[in-house]
């Protein structure tokens, strides 16, 4: 029976029709971590070993703090010796089950600090693999609530009835109202409004959405009323199927596990066999019993893989705890291992990048308006101050950092897909597309309205609104999503550390990823993606050339791609849930130059591994051809095996050092 983390959150995870299970509209409860049996259990095991420790080095009576060992042995041991004992009875062995009976072994020959101590760390390690896939599972089924329960469906005969959502079928009818939620992936057929689709296609700004227009469920629909025809079965929505992806990423990563369980398994065999052979020939030739039996037990305690386990742990928590203090959460010794293996990066846009909102760039008024750029901007803000929209706040936020101070705006309409009106000083002004009354605030312009000018700034990428004042054109302001400022930076060192330049993957238009991709040193850039074809990008860059991908995003449509990379990280900040949980790595303070500085640190604890590893294996291999050639006494044999395991930890703790982590940053 295989009780590792990805098999256990491949059984979580496994997948249930969407359709029979509809999605809850109560808040997601993130699993605590008390509420683990495992982690109870370790605590348990852990505090009892902290107690009775002291105690036992101070000399204390055994009374004391032998039932204290006893509790930490019973605690942290119960549940892997149950686990092997269900193992063994399916003819498999594995290592959990070998450090139960290295911790018997030498307790059953007065080491039993030593057998503590292994109890001890196993325990701790399965609480934290329980935790993650406890976690994982909470935010992959956090997701679905994104979708509604319900939505409105329109008969033929014009009639609504409030169906679930789970029931609606391809070719219906639903009506979405200002505010509501779309409930199912669909084309719209009357109506116009504007879309918050984020989740699905990290675009930082609703999307308007008119008649012909494609929606998707769980998006969040502005204040206009759609007609939506259902073009997918609610199984099949792009929602879903991000849970499905995030499934499947995640069981795809079973294979290299079973290839360590089928090592550890060959190795523990081996010391069982090893450690009967060493008790059984001797005795068999004449020897003492309890000879026989401490040469065995010696042997056992000699051979166990406890250094070979510390060999390779420290060095990769101490680099975890020094990019920890530096602002990147990396979640497991595994997750850091697996960075400094990575040979390409692939970048999202929005919220990676780029800040993620709009702000005011440029602000020209036009010839003959009699406006200066302070008078336009003031004039443009006047209007647009009643109104929510993300580039309405970014002209109002633009005017304020002035400290321009705008006029009272009176009857302010603002139109759904078409942008917003309001008499100003007794004017009107309009702002968005022009010649169009009541233009959308925010509305990126199509045609050449002022001589080739609007078009050029439409190239650089920028989102353009015109301003109106009685219907006459006064000026643009150009308002872009700011690029991170140390983004080339970052880009710059992927480059160096991975030998490859990085892939711009963006849901955003081609021309503002193409500003971006010039503004941060990028060559390649592929854009307009939904999840799937992220996913798909992805994979195309591990599979011909068999490298190892890094993905960096921070929306519920970056999931899929971090968990189909060889290594995630998210961003910290304005990051999802489900990203921050499905990505290996977390950047708290979303500087983009950590995530080249925490490859190179996974390289550098890569690096010491292989050294400890070494220093492990020579030790164990010298105290057990010692003890099996000759006659190793059980304090020198203890001595060893505990030495080699101070070398290599000191070793790897290298690496919480400051100079390590300036040294990574380069």
């Amino acid at each position: 029976m295989c009780s590792c983390m990805v098999c256990r959150v491949s059984a979580t995870l496994t997948p249930s029709p969407v359709r029979r299970t509809p999605p809850s509209t109560a808040p997601r409860r993130r699993t605590r971590v008390l509420a683990l049996p495992e982690a109870r259990w370790a605590l348990a095991s852990t505090v009892a070993f902290l107690i009775a420790f002291p105690l036992d080095l101070a000399g204390a009576s055994a009374w004391l703090y032998g039932p204290l060992y006893l509790v930490a042995y019973a605690a942290g041991g119960w549940e892997p010796a149950l686990e092997g004992l269900r193992a063994l009875r399916e003819k498999s062995l594995d290592v959990d089950l070998l450090m139960i009976v290295a911790a018997l072994g030498a307790a059953a020959i007065g080491q039993v600090l030593d057998g503590a101590l292994l109890i001890v760390i196993f325990a701790t390690s399965g609480a934290l693999e329980a935790l993650a896939t406890a976690r994982t599972a909470d935010s992959v089924r956090g997701l679905l609530d994104l979708a509604p329960t319900t939505a409105t469906r329109l008969s033929p005969d014009g009639t609504e009835e409030t169906v679930p959502t789970d029931r609606l079928a391809v070719g219906d009818t639903v009506l979405v109202r200002p505010g509501e939620r779309i409930g199912a992936d669909g084309r719209v057929l009357g109506g116009e409004s504007e879309a918050d689709q984020a989740t699905i296609t990290g675009e930082p700004l609703p999307v308007p959405k008119a008649p012909g227009d494609e929606v998707f469920a769980g998006t969040l629909n502005g204040n206009g009323a759609l007609r939506v025809r259902v073009e997918r079965d609610p199984a099949d929505s792009v929602i879903a199927r991000i849970v499905g992806l995030v499934e499947e990423a995640s069981r795809t990563k079973a294979p290299t596990q079973l290839f360590i369980e089928k090592v550890e398994q060959r190795y523990a065999v081996g010391v069982v066999v090893a450690t009967l052979a060493v008790f059984g020939i001797p005795l068999a030739f004449g020897e003492d019993l309890t000879e026989a039996l401490l040469r065995a037990m010696t042997f056992m305690i000699v051979a166990s893989p406890c250094a070979v386990v510390l060999a390779t742990m420290p060095p990769l928590l101490s680099a975890i705890a020094n990019a920890g203090r530096h602002g990147v959460l990396v979640k497991s010794a595994v997750a850091m291992e697996r960075l400094g293996e990575v040979d390409v990066a692939a970048l999202d846009k929005t919220g990676t990048l780029t800040e993620g909102t709009p702000e005011v760039t440029a602000v020209r008024p036009l010839p003959g308006s009699g406006l200066d750029e302070d008078g336009l901007l003031a004039l443009a803000a006047a209007a647009e101050h009643p109104s929510e929209h993300p580039l309405a706040r970014a002209v109002v936020a633009a005017a304020g950092a002035r400290g321009l101070r705008p006029a009272a705006a009176e009857e302010f309409v603002a139109t759904p897909g078409r942008g917003v009106r309001a008499t100003v000083e007794g004017s009107v002004v309009t702002v968005g597309r022009p010649g169009e009354h009541g233009a959308r605030d925010g509305e990126v312009l199509d045609g050449d309205v002022t001589g080739g000018d609007l078009v050029g700034r439409q190239d650089s990428g920028g989102t353009t609104v015109l301003v109106e004042r009685d219907g006459v054109a006064v000026g643009l302001l150009t308002l872009t999503d700011r690029v991170r400022h140390d983004a080339s930076a970052a880009v710059a060192g992927l480059t160096a550390v991975t030998g490859t330049a990085p892939v711009l993957l963006t849901g955003d238009n081609p021309r503002t990823a193409a500003r971006v991709a010039a503004d941060t040193g990028i060559t390649d850039v592929r854009a307009g993606l939904l999840p799937q074809d992220k996913v798909t990008a992805v994979r195309e860059l591990q599979g011909g050339e068999g490298r190892k991908v890094l993905f960096v995003g921070d929306g519920v449509n970056d999931a899929p791609a971090l968990a189909a990379a060889h290594s995630g990280v998210a961003m910290g900040r304005a990051g999802s849930d489900l990203a921050l949980e499905t990505a290996d790595a977390v950047v708290v303070r979303d500087e983009l130059v950590a995530i080249p500085a925490v490859v190179r640190l996974s390289r550098a604890a890569r690096r010491l591994v292989v050294q400890n590893l070494v220093i492990a294996g020579v030790c164990i291999a010298v105290l057990v051809v010692w003890d099996l050639v000759g006659h190793l006494p059980l304090p020198l044999g203890v001595a060893g095996h505990e030495g080699s395991t101070v070398i290599v930890g000191l070793n790897g703790l290298r690496l919480l050092r400051e100079n390590a982590w300036r040294r990574a940053v380069g």
